[in-house]
């Protein structure tokens, strides 16, 4: 069976995993969602919807309303991949909320993830 490209799967199944990656950290959803807005420019009522819908998670990525001006501050490793040199900007944009979920599940503060000066 042929591996399924991050891009084709569901977001209402991928998005739960990085909800539940924080809460065993000690984590919120809302926390999860605070972050995701930050980097997407989603609402949460948006990210609702889309894990009511049938979209895919590259699409959630496609359409987002406005990358944060502040992502590409965005640095470090994710799945053994350096973020920042990540040429396909749809999978960097993916990995950049990887990287930031990973950020908040390790305890960082909502101001250092945001990359707030």
């Amino acid at each position: 069976m042929p591996r399924q490209s991050i891009f084709d799967m569901s977001f209402q199944k991928v998005y739960p995993l990085l909800i539940t990656k924080a809460e065993k950290k000690g984590c919120t959803k809302e926390e999860v969602y605070e972050v995701t807005s930050w980097l997407t420019g989603y609402t949460k009522e948006e990210i609702e919807e889309a894990l009511n819908s049938d979209i895919t998670y590259g699409d959630f990525f496609r359409n987002l309303p406005k990358l944060n001006e502040n992502a590409s501050l965005i640095k470090g490793v994710i799945c053994k991949i350096r973020v920042e040199e990540i040429e396909d900007p749809l999978m960097r944009n993916i990995r950049y909320l990887d990287k930031l979920v990973d950020e908040l599940a390790k305890g960082k503060s909502m101001e250092k993830i945001k990359r707030i000066q």
